[in-house]
């Protein structure tokens, strides 16, 4: 569902070590090529399932809580996603009973031509028809197919100077190869926040034809 695009990408992780270790499962792809000396590689994604709520303003807290409710049992059925400390959840959440699944990581956050959205990628094994219908009107379900991208991974954070640096390099690699870029970066982290910087796996990811 291409309209999600161009993202903002950010990952809340739990289930993290100060070392980087997660028992987060990521979303699965198809790699078409892979550049090791400068950490590149072209990517398909054959499908991803999305759960996505809006974010007001410049703050991503409001979207972040309705979709930790969404994965807490507020949905149809009320089936819970599993996920490890650090996060918390309200206590009612916490008491639902449901059937038991994983997250998948990572969370996309969209900015883009006044549309502010964030999205939590569901389990592979899940597809649009049978991932749990939200019951907050504000949380939608969609699906992203055939998302092509040239990515770069690198460690530390994710500032703005970090996300400049490697979007450029980035960039640079996508021309002299000869694909054509169509959409602004995307920049992803793959830990929690208390991985030291140094042990993190961060992103910039860039569809491309």
């Amino acid at each position: 569902m291409k309209s999600i695009l161009p993202i903002l990408a950010s990952i809340f992780v739990a289930g993290c070590s100060v070392v980087g270790q997660s028992n987060v499962d990521t979303a699965p792809y198809t790699l078409l090529e892979s550049d090791e000396l400068n950490n590149i590689e072209v990517r398909n994604y054959e499908s991803m399932v999305l759960v996505s709520a809006s974010m007001s303003g410049s703050s991503s807290n409001s979207a972040f809580r309705k979709l930790f409710k969404y994965i807490g049992g507020e949905n149809e059925g009320a089936t819970e996603i599993a996920m490890t400390a650090p996060v918390l959840m309200d206590d009612k959440n916490m008491n639902k009973k449901g059937t038991e699944i994983s997250m998948t990581a990572p969370v996309f956050m969209n900015e883009s031509a006044g549309i502010s959205l964030m999205s939590f990628v569901m389990p592979n094994n899940f597809t649009l028809a049978t991932t749990p219908k939200p019951t907050d009107p504000d949380v939608q379900v969609s699906e992203l197919k055939n998302y092509k991208v040239a990515t770069v991974e690198f460690s530390g954070t994710l500032s703005d100077s970090n996300v400049e640096k490697y979007t450029q390099i980035l960039s640079t690699w996508i021309i002299n190869n000869g694909y054509i870029a169509i959409s602004p970066p995307v920049k992803a982290g793959y830990n929690g926040p208390i991985t030291l910087p140094i042990m993190r796996r961060n992103e910039v990811l860039i569809e491309v034809r």
